[in-house]
């Protein structure tokens, strides 16, 4: 889990304009990850960014990079909570919440479709995808929209230049403490 992984896949994250990313990653063994998770949560944590393993086997991981505030903020908007109820989300802390979504990840094998909103993506795509089955979307970028599609398009071009900046800056030097914001 090298701090170039975090950038190129995570600079909107670390930048303070998007709640959370994913990184699928092999992995050498699963003590050196939770090493380098350490590590790296030492100095992201002060910014406020933290970095949790939602699935891991012997070979691969699936690492969530979030802003806990933001998170929160997310998980706290009435049809975003009613709907993490409805489908059997019973918890109302971040750990809790973060344990069922690694629970389900373990269970499915892969993405349930509700990890949109631990991502930042809107409720209404996330439904929008969860109702059409993927299919019928508007356009597609970080996620599938369904509903407001000139403000993803924007949301989606922000997110591209962001990574574009950030990648530069890491390869002229910036250490990933000094780009996350």
């Amino acid at each position: 889990m090298s701090e170039e992984i975090l950038v190129r896949h995570c600079s909107p994250t670390l930048a303070n304009i998007k709640t959370g990313n994913l990184v699928n990653c092999r992995i050498d063994s699963v003590q050196k990850l939770k090493k380098d998770i350490i590590s790296l949560n030492f100095v992201l944590n002060a910014k406020g960014v933290s970095i949790r393993v939602l699935y891991c086997s012997s070979e691969r991981a699936l690492i969530y990079v979030y802003r806990p505030d933001k998170l929160m903020q997310d998980v706290s908007d009435t049809k975003v909570s009613s709907y993490l109820t409805s489908i059997g989300y019973n918890g109302k802390s971040e750990d809790e919440l973060l344990k069922e979504l690694s629970k389900r990840v373990y269970s499915c094998g892969g993405f349930p479709h509700e990890i949109g909103l631990f991502l930042g993506y809107p409720i209404d795509d996330v439904i929008g995808f969860i109702e059409n089955k993927g299919k019928n979307f508007k356009c597609c970028g970080c996620w599938k929209v369904y509903h407001d599609e000139v403000n993803a398009k924007k949301t989606f071009e922000k997110y591209k230049k962001c990574t574009n900046i950030y990648c530069k800056k890491y390869l002229q030097g910036s250490s990933i403490k000094r780009l996350t914001v």
